[in-house]
């Protein structure tokens, strides 16, 4: 090959190896991140009440069953995302709501706040857990529906991470009822609910269930949902 060719064909090769270095690769088989279905935009059926479920990554493990547990008599909504702790509540709130019409919300704060940070203390401590929950109730009650609060599951007696304690569950939830009692708002006990269970639906050293757990719970939800609606 001529000298000057040889040249001419390597600098080509080079020139478009470099335009292409930084071209996006094409996604791999099964590599995009899948969206989990709680999440999928809910259309309304017409002339069915409407229900908003609040809360984190419990509340989420349930919504599903919920849904398929009171199609034909509901429109069940969620909010965007995890809920995390009582004080994303105050100010998530009225942005969950919007200028909607709900007739009934089902919400829950609590595994998140107990959450337990550097230094030892709780990501929200018990006094600011019972002051957000009485300011989101408040927000809440705007929204004219229903309002059921669900007590926090429990955690298990094991190293976990990030760590919590069981007996603050016991704790929060405890405050928690007392408000909802003076606030007039209806509780819905899912820790008792699952407690009884809870070998065989609870992960290992892992506040979150498998399958069965999440449709467990979401009896319980439907329960307490059906309940207000009749009211």
């Amino acid at each position: 090959m001529p000298r000057i060719l040889f040249i001419f064909t390597a600098l080509l090769l080079c020139s478009t190896s470099a335009l292409f270095a930084d071209a996006p690769k094409a996604p791999e088989p099964g590599g995009e991140k899948r969206k989990d279905p709680a999440f999928a935009p809910v259309v309304d059926v017409p002339g069915l009440p409407r229900v908003l479920l609040i809360g984190d990554s419990i509340s989420i493990g349930y919504t599903i069953p919920v849904r398929e547990a009171l199609a034909g008599k509901a429109n069940v909504h969620r909010n965007p995302g995890n809920g995390e702790t009582s004080r994303n509540g105050v100010k998530m709130a009225e942005q969950w709501i919007g200028d909607q019409k709900w007739d009934v919300i089902h919400f829950n704060f609590g595994l998140h706040d107990i959450k337990i940070m550097a230094g030892g203390k709780q990501q929200v401590e018990i006094e600011d857990y019972e002051k957000n929950l009485r300011e989101t109730v408040g927000k809440l009650k705007k929204s004219g529906a229903k309002l059921i609060f669900a007590t926090t599951t429990p955690v298990p007696d094991a190293k976990q991470s990030p760590m919590r304690h069981s007996a603050d569950v016991l704790k929060y939830n405890a405050v928690a009822i007392k408000v909802m009692k003076e606030e007039g708002v209806a509780v819905n006990d899912l820790y008792e609910l699952i407690l009884p269970k809870l070998s065989k639906v609870q992960k290992s050293a892992n506040v979150h269930f498998n399958p069965q757990g999440s449709k467990s719970l979401s009896e319980g939800v439907v329960k307490s949902v059906e309940e207000a609606l009749k009211k």
